[in-house]
C-alpha cells in the first residue's frame, strides 16, 4: 500500500461525504455557527442548577479577575486565604494583592533559572534539557507548593496597598522582555564557563544579572512596599486599623493561617504512575531551596473525601484541573457530556484519563477553589467553583463542575491534613519519586 494519499482516495472520500445523510447537515450548520452551540446536549444543558446541599459559610460575594495573565493558582490560593482572612476580621469583602505575589514569584523564577543554568553548564546548549528551561523561564503558570514558598519567604499585603498594573493584568509583553534577557543573561553564563570562570565567579556575576531583573519588575509592576498601613470596617461597622505592618507580619501574624499544614493529592492513572506514591518533579519550582512540588497519587474517591471533608467544616479547596475540555465559559459549566460530538461528526474520539494523559490530549492548565457541594446520599453529584475571571459566566463567576466531569479532568486538590486518614499521611514520609520537566504533572496552571 502507498504512503501517500492518493487521488483516487481522495474522490472516494468525497463520496462517501456525500452519501452520508447528515453530514450536509452538519456542515451547514458548523459553517455558520459556533461549534459549542451545534453540539451542546440539551440533556446536559437543563441540568444547570446553582444550588448546592453545602457552601462554605464565607464565601466571598464578588469573585477575583486575573485578566489576560496566568496567575490562576495565585488567585486560587490568595482567594482561599481572604475567605479565612474575612472571616476572622467580619469583612464583607477582600482582596489581598496578586501584583505582590507576582513580583516576587518573577523575581524568585529569574534567579531559579540562572541557577538550573549554572546547574547544566556541562550540557550542549542544543540538549533537551536546556532547550525545555529556555522556553518560559518565567511564566506566569505555578503549583501549590511554589504559592507556600513565598508567603512562607514574603508574605502578602492588602491589595489596596500594591494595587494591578498594565502588566500585571495583561503580563505578556512584561514576560517577553524579562525572558530575552534571561536568555542571555543564560548565555553570558555559559560562555563565561566555557572560558575558564568558577562557579563562585559565575554567582558573582549572577548577583549583578538579578539586580537588572529588580528593576525591570519594579519598572513594570511597582516596588512592593515593606511596611504599610491597613484600614477597614466589618459588616457590623466597626473600624479596624493597624499600622506599620510587614508584609510578613500581615501573613504570620494577621492572618495566621498555616498553608504548610496543607498538602497535594493527585489524580494520574498514567501506566508510569503508580497509586500511593509521592512524586516531584525535576527542575521545577521557583524558591531555590525552598518547599519542593510534592504529589500524593491516589485513587479519584481519595480526592473527593478530603474536598467533602474541608468544605463541610467550612474550608474551602484549592484544586488543579483541565478547564478547557467539555467546558463553556458564558454558562460557567463543566459537565463530562456537554457536547455530542460523536452523533455530530460520526467519529468516537473519547479516551480514557490515562490515554489523555499520556497522549497529551490533557493535562492540568488551570486551577480555582471548590467553595460548594451538593451531597445526595453523602455522594458528590456536582462542585461550586470559584473562579478568577470576573463576574461575568456561570452565577455571577461562580462555576458549575459535574461530578463526572471531575472524575475526568480533575487532577489535584490541596487539603489541610487533618481531612486525610493516618494511612494516606504517612505516605508523605516518602523518598519523592523524581518526574521529568516535561511530565503531565509538570504542567502549570495558568
Amino acid at each position: 500500500m502507498s504512503k501517500n494519499i492518493s487521488l483516487n482516495q481522495v474522490k472516494k472520500y468525497q463520496k462517501e461525504f456525500e452519501s452520508c445523510s447528515h453530514c450536509r447537515i452538519s456542515m451547514n450548520a458548523l459553517t455558520r455557527s459556533k461549534l459549542d452551540d451545534v453540539t451542546m446536549d440539551w440533556d446536559s444543558f437543563r441540568t444547570i442548577d446553582h444550588n448546592y446541599s453545602n457552601v462554605v459559610k464565607h464565601e466571598m460575594p464578588k469573585v477575583t479577575n486575573q485578566k489576560g495573565s496566568g496567575r490562576c493558582w495565585g488567585f486560587a490560593a490568595l482567594n482561599l486565604m481572604r475567605i479565612e482572612f474575612a472571616k476572622k476580621y467580619d469583612l464583607q469583602g477582600f482582596e489581598f494583592s496578586q501584583s505582590y505575589f507576582m513580583f516576587f514569584d518573577k523575581l524568585e523564577k529569574s534567579n531559579y533559572f540562572l541557577e538550573n543554568i549554572l546547574a547544566t553548564l556541562d550540557l550542549e546548549f542544543n540538549s533537551r534539557l536546556i532547550m525545555h528551561l529556555l522556553d518560559s523561564p518565567i511564566q506566569d503558570g505555578g503549583q501549590w507548593d511554589m504559592f507556600v514558598n513565598l508567603m512562607e519567604k514574603y508574605g502578602i499585603v492588602p491589595q489596596s496597598v500594591m494595587p494591578e498594573t498594565v502588566h500585571t493584568s495583561m503580563s505578556r509583553p512584561m514576560n517577553v522582555l524579562i525572558t530575552r534577557t534571561l536568555r542571555k543573561f543564560a548565555s553570558i553564563l555559559r560562555k563565561e564557563y566555557s572560558n575558564g570562570a568558577s562557579l563562585k565567579d559565575l554567582r558573582k556575576i549572577k548577583i549583578d544579572m538579578m539586580s537588572s531583573i529588580y528593576k525591570m519588575l519594579c519598572n513594570f509592576i511597582g516596588k512592593p512596599p515593606t511596611s504599610f498601613n491597613w484600614e477597614a470596617k466589618s459588616k457590623k461597622k466597626k473600624f479596624i486599623r493597624h499600622e506599620n505592618i510587614t508584609p510578613l507580619d500581615f501573613y504570620n501574624k494577621m492572618l495566621g493561617m498555616n498553608l504548610k499544614d496543607k498538602v497535594c493529592l493527585i489524580h494520574c492513572p498514567m501506566s508510569d504512575k503508580k497509586y500511593n506514591k509521592l512524586y516531584t518533579v525535576n527542575y521545577l519550582g521557583n524558591v531555590v531551596e525552598g518547599q519542593i512540588i510534592q504529589y500524593l497519587n491516589v485513587p479519584i474517591e481519595e480526592l473527593k473525601k478530603a474536598a467533602v471533608k474541608s468544605i463541610k467544616n467550612d474550608e474551602a479547596v484549592w484544586f488543579g484541573c483541565d478547564v478547557g475540555k467539555m467546558f463553556h465559559r458564558d454558562l460557567g459549566i463543566m459537565i463530562n457530556d456537554l457536547y455530542d460530538y460523536e452523533s455530530f461528526f460520526g467519529v468516537n474520539s473519547n479516551m480514557d484519563k490515562a490515554t489523555k494523559l499520556e497522549y497529551g490530549d490533557s493535562q492540568m492548565t488551570h486551577a480555582m477553589l471548590f467553595t460548594g457541594v451538593n451531597l445526595v446520599k453523602n455522594k458528590p453529584t456536582k462542585w461550586r467553583v470559584e473562579n478568577s475571571w470576573g463576574i461575568k459566566g456561570g452565577d455571577k463567576g461562580y462555576f458549575l463542575m459535574s461530578d463526572d466531569w471531575f472524575d475526568e479532568y480533575n487532577y489535584e486538590v490541596v487539603v489541610d491534613k487533618k481531612y486525610l486518614s493516618k494511612k494516606i499521611l504517612k505516605l508523605f514520609t516518602q523518598e519523592p519519586i523524581k518526574l521529568e520537566p516535561w511530565d503531565p504533572m509538570g504542567a502549570l496552571a495558568r
